[in-house]
């Protein structure tokens, strides 16, 4: 859930992928504690946020106990409230991103935003961040705490339908080829079987 003043935005996640500590290759935790990774080595339940190639915000939230770095990435999320503040939030990102203003490329593309269904708003990790407004300043916020302007609340997810019925997949992790295997191969990746907001393949590894 997140609050601020676009207004309220609900979603449910339906992607997400695991990360180990210094011994995933596939981890941020590769290379020990960073100035950029500290977040990621507890306390559990906070906010990791990172950028990938200096523009693509990701939130991950902290799993381990404090001083053990792991982190679990939000790859995707479904809308279920603040729909239009999510399509807005993306419009203004993509404007945030042109270096140079081409009118009738920049408004083919809202065009296609507009008419993007909800359902792949958030569907990605770079994303989930745009349309959730979420950027580094909002790292090592905590997302269990009810006061948090974005947080994680527990549910039973659209319809009333109880979470641990899904059909859950696992599959490899995507776009880790640089960690070469056993890494590339492990089954760390979940998501909900057939949601159309699930950023990738969901066949099972």
């Amino acid at each position: 859930m997140r609050d601020d003043a676009s207004g309220q935005r609900v979603g449910r996640i339906v992607e997400v992928e695991a990360y180990d500590g210094p011994d995933d290759r596939a981890s941020h935790a590769r290379f020990g504690r960073t100035r950029r990774n500290a977040v990621m080595f507890g306390p559990p339940g906070v906010a990791y946020v990172y950028l990938v190639y200096g523009m693509y915000s990701c939130l991950n939230v902290v799993t381990g106990p404090d001083g053990s770095a792991s982190a679990c990435l939000i790859r995707a999320v479904e809308p279920v409230a603040g729909v239009d503040a999510m399509r807005e939030a993306r419009v203004r990102y993509e404007r945030s991103r042109r270096r140079r203003s081409d009118p009738k490329h920049d408004l083919a593309g809202e065009t296609r935003l507009r008419a993007l269904s909800p359902e792949r708003l958030a569907s990605g990790p770079g994303l989930v961040a745009a349309a959730f407004g979420i950027d580094r300043a909002l790292n090592g916020l905590d997302l269990c705490d009810p006061a948090s302007p974005l947080r994680f609340e527990l549910s039973g997810g659209r319809e009333g339908r109880a979470l641990d019925h899904l059909p859950v997949v696992r599959t490899a992790r995507l776009g880790i080829d640089y960690a070469g295997p056993p890494w590339t191969e492990v089954p760390w990746r979940f998501a909900i079987d057939g949601n159309p907001a699930v950023s990738g393949r969901s066949r099972t590894s």
